[in-house]
């Protein structure tokens, strides 16, 4: 077996920005039922948490299992939808993406699908959830500085017809948990 990166271990090209991917569908994705994952899955969810690029040799290696268990293992977590993907962490400041907030949006109800779609073609959208609470939507942006911010705010979020109100709240500092982030 071939010493491969672990950018796309299943060898199939990702899915372009806006499509949907192998197996799903426009209404949602069509993965199985989700399975008990062990500890070797665990150990290896969390090697490539921490090294996305982690090559198949050096994962099996380090979980203590053959090349091509730590193959299949890996792409039936792929499969099953357990790994969504590889991506890497971005330093937003290095990156020229100088100031980030969170905005925190009321939306008319049952509006959610229709400001989703609006919300993720933004330049800058991170992070979106729906969410409980005072507010129905919380959206993480980076931008270029605060007059890029004020635009999208006042400008492209405000003018979306099912957003009734925003609140955005400057981040200062980001600390990231997941494994190795500084």
């Amino acid at each position: 077996m071939p010493e491969e990166q672990m950018a796309n271990p299943g060898g199939a090209p990702p899915a372009a920005p806006g499509t949907t991917a192998p197996g799903s569908s426009a209404t949602g994705p069509s993965v199985p039922p989700a399975r008990p994952l062990d500890t070797i899955d665990r150990s290896i969810l969390h090697l490539l948490q921490t090294d996305g690029r982690a090559s198949i040799r050096s994962v099996a290696d380090q979980v203590h299992v053959s090349r091509a268990n730590a193959y299949a293992r890996i792409n039936r977590l792929i499969d099953d939808g357990v790994i969504r993907g590889f991506s890497a962490r971005v330093d937003q400041e290095r990156a020229g993406q100088g100031a980030s907030a969170y905005i925190t949006l009321k939306i008319v109800q049952n509006s959610w699908r229709t400001v989703r779609e609006q919300l993720t073609a933004l330049p800058g959208a991170s992070h979106i959830a729906l969410v409980s609470g005072d507010f129905d939507v919380l959206l993480l942006v980076h931008t270029k500085d605060n007059r890029e911010l004020r635009e999208l705010v006042l400008t492209r979020i405000q003018s979306i017809p099912e957003v009734l109100s925003t609140r955005t709240l400057l981040v200062f500092e980001e600390t990231g948990l997941g494994p190795q982030q500084q």
